[in-house]
């Protein structure tokens, strides 16, 4: 039986080090790329935060976010929009990229601008999406299916690692429970780290949202409960708007 490489214990993206004993870093940003000023205005402010905190900062927006619950909801600037953008953003700021990647087509360009290529929770276990992704070199994020058990993701690292790229990171962003809601098993986190052997980031914003095809919301209050529960991942993620009752 063929053993894939182990991943990194330890990433780095840029001046940016995650590892599950390694002080927080934090991902964060609008979840849609809607301008863009208002990014450069995200990053910045964010930029600002994290210095004043002391911690490492990854921002994170998404070209297109193709699964969204109407297909007349906003999806983002597209592709050809966002590349020229996310380049400004590092040069001007210095502050690492993340993106979403939906095809494997995209990886190769999208490696291009970004630093770390996001797989979509729901495409988590597409293969060739995944040895895309890890084939540009950049770092890998992927985030863990609502519908998969936590020891299911060594599987997907696997994928990742026998592409030749042991840069991956692991998010846990709740499961399915039920119609229309998501938990987050907080034993899940260790299980993560043990079972990949990878960096393991927690998104304390997903991880309260309540999908549907009435409309996708979420419960605010409970992102600080949850950011805090997570006290064994010393990485979070999460989505973050000047106005979250505006956020596209």
């Amino acid at each position: 039986m063929r053993v894939e490489p182990a991943p990194n214990p330890v990433v780095s993206v840029g001046a940016v080090r995650f590892g599950n004993t390694l002080p927080l870093t934090l991902i964060a940003g609008p979840c849609a790329l809607e301008s863009r000023d208002h990014a450069l205005e995200m990053v910045s402010a964010l930029k600002e935060i994290a210095g004043k905190l002391g911690i490492g900062l990854v921002y994170k927006t998404s070209f297109d976010k193709a699964n969204r619950t109407s297909g007349k909801s906003h999806r983002g600037m597209g592709l050809e929009r966002a590349l020229p953008i996310f380049a400004e953003m590092r040069e001007k700021f210095g502050v690492p990229v993340l993106t979403d990647v939906h095809e494997a087509q995209q990886c190769a360009r999208v490696a291009q601008v970004a630093d770390v290529l996001q797989i979509p929770a729901f495409l988590c276990r597409q293969t060739d999406l995944l040895v895309a992704a890890a084939a540009t070199g950049r770092a890998v994020n992927v985030k863990k299916g609502q519908f998969l058990a936590p020891w299911d993701m060594a599987n997907v690292v696997a994928k990742v690692t026998g592409a030749g790229n042991r840069n991956v990171l692991v998010t846990e962003r709740g499961a399915s429970f039920g119609y229309n809601t998501l938990v987050s098993d907080m034993r899940a986190l260790p299980i993560l780290a043990r079972g990949t052997g990878a960096p393991i980031i927690f998104d304390a914003t997903h991880s309260v949202q309540q999908p549907g095809g009435q409309g996708t919301s979420g419960r605010r209050a409970g992102i600080r409960a949850g950011a805090s529960a997570g006290g064994s991942c010393r990485r979070r993620g999460g989505r973050l708007h000047r106005n979250t009752r505006q956020s596209r």
